[in-house]
């Protein structure tokens, strides 16, 4: 009822675009990843900006309007290296640039030695469009010191969403719950997204995923994964409780397509990208694909719309 009444049209969206990862070199050893590899490790890699641009040349090839670029957090990657970056992803293409997470954002403040406001002006200024809303995990500073005592501490994630809202930026929100949190801390969580968008109205969607525990530290402590019917009731707990934002989004990453098709009457009102490429859930054993038509099929079929988006959610493409 209250997808229907924010979404009247019966439309769900879905985006073209890529997620690049530019380096798995990480310091924060998070138990839940299997993406990152230690300074030094052989296996650890920073792309050249030339091979990165390569990436976007794809995805534009195949209609891609934007790119979600993410990494690890490296300890010697200052601010001139993301400004190098963007000014030259923009000097070759107008493409959206939805990059950096919170803790990669206040990683790089730290590393380049100023503020976490001049960070994100000066990013936003080289050509950063928007900010994504991974590193959230459960916004609840005992399971993050649990599960990644070294990431970024509530706070913090608060402090960069607000900081890019105050500066004109819009950012998602996310949840990655099934770590062997409370339903109290998921609340928490919950409470502290709507009282930012109560404030700012800068968030333009909110995603739930689960957490995938296979190749992970973690999961030789959590036991059993997350169900596809928790998921689904997480997710409709998500459009509800959420009423300030507008768009929920029922991912295929990790519960599978069939799952986010339930997930279209459970709240649900976009299904992401196709993802041409990504690596950090897949590290972890998740290996699900989709191609714009499956997506497109799954939509129909579950009695909806379907209409390619941009990263704002602007349902302008004629399809």
């Amino acid at each position: 009822m209250v997808r229907r009444k924010l979404h009247p049209d019966d439309v769900v969206s879905y985006i073209i675009d890529r997620n690049i990862n530019y380096t798995n070199f990480c310091t924060e050893y998070c138990s839940f990843c299997a993406f990152y590899r230690p300074m030094g490790h052989a296996e650890g890699y920073i792309l050249p900006i030339e091979t990165i641009l390569g990436k976007i040349q794809e995805t534009v090839d195949l209609g891609g309007t934007g790119i979600l670029m993410q990494g690890g957090l490296h300890p010697d990657l200052k601010i001139e290296w993301y400004e190098d970056l963007l000014r030259a992803i923009k000097a070759r293409f107008a493409i959206w640039c939805h990059c950096f997470s919170a803790p990669e954002l206040v990683n790089i403040a730290d590393v380049s030695g100023i503020s976490l406001r001049d960070t994100i002006a000066r990013l936003r200024d080289a050509g950063l469009d928007s900010i994504p809303g991974g590193g959230a995990e459960i916004l609840d500073n005992d399971v993050r010191h649990r599960i990644s005592r070294l990431k970024c501490s509530v706070e913090d994630w608060i402090d960069v969403h607000r900081t890019a809202h105050a500066l004109g930026m819009r950012t998602t929100a996310t949840m990655m719950f099934g770590t062997g949190e409370t339903i109290e801390q998921r609340m928490n969580h919950f409470d502290i997204v709507r009282q930012i968008q109560e404030d700012t109205g800068g968030f333009t969607s909110f995603i739930p995923w689960f957490f995938q525990r296979e190749y992970t530290s973690l999961g030789r402590f959590v036991k059993q994964e997350a169900t596809s019917v928790e998921y689904l009731k997480m997710l409709a707990l998500s459009r509800v409780y959420l009423h300030n934002i507008l768009n929920i989004q029922a991912s295929w990453v990790t519960p599978g397509l069939k799952v986010c098709q339930l997930g279209l009457r459970f709240g649900g009102n976009d299904v992401g990208s196709i993802m041409i490429e990504e690596n950090v859930v897949s590290a972890a054993g998740t290996h699900h694909r989709a191609s714009e038509e499956q997506l497109r099929r799954l939509i129909r079929d579950a009695g909806f719309i379907p209409k390619q988006r941009d990263t704002l959610y602007r349902t302008y493409f004629l399809n």
